[in-house]
């Protein structure tokens, strides 16, 4: 394909509107929807003019950063662009110094940070510590934060990150919370796995508290303004809070009348967290992203709370420019692969994003900004998010096979008793990775979520262990024994021998006395003691129980087989599911795009390949091509050129800007294109013919040099040009 550079310097080429804009040369109001966003603490600026839907404002605090506004101020450098505005802000940490200091109600409150076990202090920053939420703090929030940001007219409030370090427990103030929620004095929680369970149970509900209290209470002030104001926690996955060792809320947020949804914070340094598989500890990326999406999927859908799904282009640790795009294609194809969630946070922070320094290669210490040919692929990824589509297609492979999960997995990472480890999370992650390594699309299910009926919806089998969790109520067993009782078929994998089968918890006390909580669960499946290994039926439903641990099929080399054959012979034996399809890829198509991961670490090493008219989203020159190969450990972003309904009626199919503005007459075709300053954008754009004339101007009309060329296979014309936030102008005619 030939490209042409364009001055459009010669009046003959052009017919005389197209070096005008459009008479209005205001920004138009982004459409009223809130599909995408990011968050930013700064004022608008062009080099960050990301173009999405919302823009998150971060901090009530004023003269934020560089920023010599206060915090309305800068809300409306936003505003002023035509974005809708929300807020966020940190509840386990932020910027409230004037509370830890004192000028907020005139006493010092740094004794309310998380401590560790030597007396450390965790800070999040110069004094700010992780808090331990108190009341007191909460009436902070309330007063300082919250009715700040509804008086400045914003109606959606996220407040992020409700974490508390397991490490952590060990304050005057953590003590204090201790005495009022148990009613006897704090215990260390390194001396038993029963303290140790007892504080992280407390934790838990301090931030459930906090979450509830500030949530109501903006919803009940909104109301005093006539506003609804809707309230969404952005979190790290329950998969990573575990493996993290950190312990949040998490799914038990989704039944408060008050939480409207989440932001899955999802990214390259989350999913990058190594984890065990085939005896051999690593970053997998794709697939802990994949796993990770997939529990605060599962999280929202049953209560059918709204879920952004966050990527982000680089990362909070310094790396290279090649490692984030390598890591960022991978998280992206993962959160695609999720067609029933359609809402994106397109990226954290723009500022570092655009204007951050990092390395230029892995083994250079030389630093540079983005290179043009990374933002202009990300761009051309993010403007995707705009009009991806929901879908009833399913990513490829076997369904219907889930694991469960629970909070409590937070509650039994650090320390370790009695000798019993689970490094790095290996008893969840040996029940999913044997078989996501095998191409197949495993679910989670959270028992908190068990009372819900659409939690399960299309869960045939399903896996469960308690060597790593616990069940917080009873009453999740009745729903599972239901489930069963009507044809499901539940796999337990757990020797029950580690030392949190023993805490003192509603298993083993006021008239109850099991050993494991799993008994309960056996009983009411109407297994008999000892509880040995053994299939079993129980109503239509089948229960298998396989006396290991799930970490043993992944911390030994080829450790898996018994495993997955158990999964694999019932699956084939439920003459509705069919049989379970071990392959090396996932691939899914949503309305024209095609997302493709091919894994490793899989016997298949044979690449996926895909044959017809495509563009390439993942190259920066969206190329037109005819087949794409797919590596193992490699994913593919494609849109479908052949899947258009109408081939005749002009239409970008892809860009690195976002576009307004669309007019289509009877021989031409007009946009205007944004994007941020010092970008470069790529278009393809399909017509009816070849253009004769192309015209592109910026606001003033003054003529812009481009490239050009034409795809006469695929009848789309490819442009190029310097981005501007003012919008670029393109006229052609043919």
């Amino acid at each position: 394909m030939q490209k042409t550079t364009l001055r459009y310097l010669l009046g003959l080429l052009l017919f005389q509107a197209c070096a005008e804009p459009p008479q209005d040369q205001n920004t138009p109001k982004i459409q009223e929807r809130e599909k995408t966003a990011f968050q930013t603490s700064n004022p608008w600026k062009p080099v960050t003019d990301v173009r999405a839907d919302v823009a998150i404002v971060y901090s009530v605090k004023d003269h934020h950063g560089k920023a010599n506004m206060t915090f309305e101020e800068r809300v409306q450098t936003w505003r002023d662009k035509g974005y809708t505005t929300h807020f966020m802000s940190g509840i386990a940490w932020g910027e409230y110094q004037d509370y830890f200091t004192g000028e907020w109600d005139g006493e010092w409150h740094l004794d309310e940070g998380q401590v560790t076990q030597k007396g450390d202090t965790l800070w999040h920053g110069r004094m700010v510590p992780y808090i331990v939420p108190s009341m007191n703090f909460i009436e902070y929030m309330k007063e300082k934060v919250i009715k700040r940001v509804i008086d400045a007219g914003i109606d959606a409030i996220y407040l992020e990150e409700p974490e508390f370090w397991a490490r952590a427990g060990y304050s005057e103030a953590f003590k204090r919370e201790w005495k009022d929620y148990y009613g006897f004095d704090w215990r260390p929680q390194h001396e038993s796995a029963e303290n140790t369970y007892l504080s992280n149970k407390l934790k838990y509900h301090l931030y459930y508290r906090a979450v509830e209290e500030c949530f109501s209470f903006a919803k009940e002030y909104g109301k005093t303004k006539g506003m609804e104001v809707r309230c969404y926690v952005p979190t790290h996955s329950l998969v990573n809070y575990s493996q993290w060792m950190i312990v949040s809320p998490e799914a038990s947020l989704a039944s408060l009348p008050s939480v409207d949804g989440y932001i899955a914070q999802v990214w390259t340094g989350t999913s990058r967290e190594p984890n065990y598989f085939n005896g051999q500890a690593k970053e997998r990326v794709f697939e802990t992203a994949f796993l990770e999406y997939g529990s605060m999927e599962s999280m929202t859908a049953p209560t059918g709370r709204k879920v952004y799904f966050l990527t982000d282009p680089i990362e909070d640790w310094p790396r290279d420019w090649a490692d984030y795009k390598k890591n960022y294609q991978a998280t992206f194809a993962a959160q695609l692969l999720y067609p029933m969630v359609a809402d994106y946070e397109v990226m954290p922070w723009p500022d570092r994003i655009y204007e951050g320094l990092y390395r230029t290669s892995a083994d250079s210490d030389k630093k540079e900004r983005i290179p043009r040919f990374y933002s202009t692929q990300m761009q051309v990824m993010i403007n995707t998010l705009n009009d991806m589509p929901l879908s009833e297609n399913k990513v490829s492979g076997s369904h219907g096979i889930g694991i469960l999960m629970s909070n409590s997995l937070m509650f039994q990472r650090f320390p370790t008793h009695q000798g019993y480890d689970d490094p790095q999370l290996s008893n969840f992650y040996g029940q999913a990775l044997p078989l996501l390594k095998r191409g197949v699309p495993v679910k989670t299910v959270h028992i908190e979520n068990a009372s819900f009926p659409r939690t399960w919806e299309d869960v045939n089998i399903l896996t469960m262990s308690y060597s790593n969790m616990k069940p917080m109520e009873r009453e999740a067993h009745e729903h599972i024994a239901n489930w069963v009782k009507k044809g499901g078929v539940l796999v337990y994998c757990g020797r029950d021998e580690d030392p949190f089968q023993t805490v003192q918890d509603w298993w083993n006390k006021d008239g109850n006395n099991f050993k494991a909580p799993s008994e309960d669960l056996f009983q009411k499946l109407g297994l008999k003691a000892p509880f040995e290994a053994g299939e079993f039926n129980y109503g239509q439903g089948k229960v298998v129980v396989i006396r290991q641990d799930p970490k043993e099929f992944i911390l030994e080399e080829n450790n898996d087989a018994e495993f997955v054959n158990t999964i694999k012979k019932l699956y084939d034996e439920d003459t509705e599911s069919g049989m379970l399809e071990f392959k090396n890829h996932f691939s899914l198509t949503r309305g024209p795009y095609e997302i493709i991961s091919v894994v490793n670490e899989n016997e298949d090493q044979s690449p996926y390949h895909v044959k017809g008219k495509f563009i390439d989203l993942f190259d920066p020159e969206i190329p037109v091509l005819n087949e794409k190969q797919v590596q193992p450990g490699e994913q593919a972003f494609l849109y479908n050129i052949e899947s258009v309904k109408e081939p005749q009626t002009p239409k970008v199919l892809a860009t690195a800007s976002r576009i307004y503005d669309e007019k289509v007459d009877k021989n031409g075709y007009s946009l205007v294109a944004k994007s941020p300053l010092n970008t470069t954008n790529v278009m393809r754009i399909l017509l009816p013919e070849k253009a004769k004339t192309i015209a592109i101007t910026d606001a003033t009309g003054k003529v812009l040099e481009a490239e050009s060329s034409w795809d006469e296979s695929s009848k789309t014309c490819f442009l190029s040009f310097e981005n501007n936030p003012d919008g670029v102008y393109v006229k052609l005619k043919w």
